[in-house]
């Protein structure tokens, strides 16, 4: 875990599905070895499931604040990973004149998903998952304990 960024900013389309569930599941990986935070190309309200899928796992996002790139308190991040197309384009752009590495994790949307509440759930779990499984590969904190 000595190659841990200082900082890592998770960037999605509206800031709603899979930023907040990178960020959560990541403050939760790497406690305060790292600063984490999420942002959007736009912003809308938290979708609830994410609320409820992190919940299922301990973790509290019901008082996450969407916001844009435009209003991120300070942008030198060490590393902004990227979940969808729109947000890697507008973090390369950000990143043009900055020391710091980009990353693109194409990320599945699951607000597209339709049915029934369980079927919509389970997609929402499988992108929280997999986020999971990619957050510990990257940071390299498989088999460690929470902090």
């Amino acid at each position: 875990m000595s190659d841990l960024p200082s900082s890592v900013l998770f960037a999605c389309t509206w800031n709603a599905v899979r930023s907040p569930l990178a960020e959560g599941v990541a403050k939760r990986l790497l406690g305060k070895l790292v600063f984490v935070d999420s942002v959007g190309v736009r912003k809308r309200n938290i979708d609830p499931f994410v609320v409820v899928v992190l919940g299922e796992i301990g973790i509290d996002v019901s008082d996450h604040k969407p916001k844009i790139f435009d209003e991120l308190e300070d942008s030198s991040f060490d590393l902004v990973i990227s979940l969808s197309p729109e947000a890697q384009h507008q973090a390369v752009e950000m990143t043009r004149t900055m020391a710091c590495d980009v990353e693109f994790w194409h990320t599945f949307d699951p607000s597209i998903v339709e049915g029934n509440r369980e079927t919509r759930l389970e997609a929402y779990r499988q992108v929280r998952d997999t986020l999971l499984g990619k957050i510990e590969e990257r940071f390299d904190v498989r088999g460690m304990p929470a902090v």
